[in-house]
C-alpha cells in the first residue's frame, strides 16, 4: 500500500475535506517533502490543469498521481449523471470522460463521488439506478482506453440516497457489464454507514480500488475514534495494494494534517 494526500483546486469547496488549498506547486512540496507517494486532486475541470505542467511538477518532485475527482462538475455546475435533464445528464457524463482521459494520461484512475446524485423529485430510485448504470458502463468501458479503472464511492445518507454501504454497491457493480469499475472505500463514510467496517471491506473485496484514509470525524487518522487495526487487516486479507490517500479536513491546519497522516500511514504499515 502507498501513501497520498489532498488537493483541491476549486474555490467553491473552500472548507470541504482536503489537506492542500494553495495550488498543484504548494501541495506537491509539501508532500515531497513529508514523504508521501502520490497526490490527489480535486479541480474544477479537467482543462483547469495544465499536463505538461503537472508532469514537470511530478518529475521534480518523483510524485505520482493517485486519482483525480470530478466533484467539481457537481460543485461549480450542479451536474450529475442521475439528474432529470437529459442534457444535464449528457453534459456530466462529457465532465466524467474528460476527467477520465487527463487521469488516464498519468495513470490514475478518475473518481466518481458526488456526481453520481440522488434519486427524488419525480426521479425513482429505479430510474436513478438505470441511468447511474448506463453512465459507470460507458465511462467505465471509455476507462479501459486509458488503462485505468473508474472509481465509483459510496457516500453517506447525507450526501446521496444511491448507494451507501459498500457491500451493497458491489452487489450492485457486479450486476454491471463493464468489469473497469471499482469501489471508493471512504473510511469516513464508512464509519457512518457500516457495522463493521473491517467486514465490508472483505465483502467487497478485489472491487476496492482505492481508500480515502480518514479518522471517524473526518480529520487526520488518529484524532478521531476508528480502531484501525482491524481495517488495516482486512485490506491486507483481500491483497489490497492501492493508496491510502487522506481526503480530509485540513485540521489543526494543512501542515499538521499532512504531517499526522504520513505518520500515521507509516506506524499502520509497520504493523504486521
Amino acid at each position: 500500500m502507498r501513501s497520498a494526500i489532498t488537493v483541491s483546486l476549486v474555490p467553491q469547496s473552500k472548507g470541504g475535506p482536503f489537506v492542500f488549498w494553495d495550488g498543484l506547486a504548494d501541495a506537491f512540496s509539501h508532500a515531497a517533502r513529508l514523504g508521501f507517494d502520490a497526490i490527489e486532486i480535486f479541480p474544477p475541470a479537467a482543462n483547469a490543469i495544465d499536463p505538461a505542467g503537472l508532469r514537470r511538477l511530478l518529475d521534480h518532485h518523483r510524485l505520482g498521481v493517485a486519482a483525480i475527482g470530478t466533484g467539481g462538475g457537481w460543485v461549480v455546475r450542479q451536474l450529475t449523471l442521475t439528474h432529470a435533464e437529459a442534457e444535464t445528464r449528457r453534459q456530466a457524463r462529457e465532465f466524467v470522460r474528460g476527467i477520465i482521459d487527463l487521469a488516464g494520461g498519468f495513470g490514475a484512475p478518475a473518481i466518481i463521488g458526488s456526481m453520481q446524485g440522488r434519486w427524488g423529485g419525480g426521479v425513482t430510485r429505479e430510474q436513478a439506478l438505470a441511468w447511474l448504470g448506463e453512465a459507470l458502463q460507458d465511462l467505465g468501458e471509455h476507462a479501459v482506453g486509458c488503462q485505468v479503472p473508474l472509481l465509483f464511492e459510496p457516500l453517506n445518507r447525507y450526501e446521496t440516497n444511491l448507494f451507501n454501504r459498500l457491500g451493497d454497491t458491489a452487489a450492485w457493480l457486479r450486476t454491471l457489464d463493464t468489469r473497469n469499475v471499482r469501489i471508493l472505500a471512504d473510511l469516513f463514510h464508512m464509519n457512518i454507514e457500516e457495522a463493521d467496517p473491517a467486514a465490508a471491506l472483505r465483502e467487497a473485496g478485489p472491487l476496492v480500488g482505492h481508500v480515502h484514509f480518514a479518522d471517524s470525524n473526518r480529520r487526520a487518522v488518529g484524532f478521531g475514534h476508528t480502531s484501525m487495526a482491524p481495517i488495516m487487516a482486512a485490506l491486507r486479507d483481500i491483497g489490497y495494494a492501492g493508496y491510502l490517500s487522506a481526503e480530509i479536513l485540513p485540521l489543526p491546519d494543512s501542515a499538521a494534517a499532512a504531517r499526522q497522516t504520513i505518520d500515521a500511514i507509516r506506524q499502520h504499515l509497520a504493523q504486521p
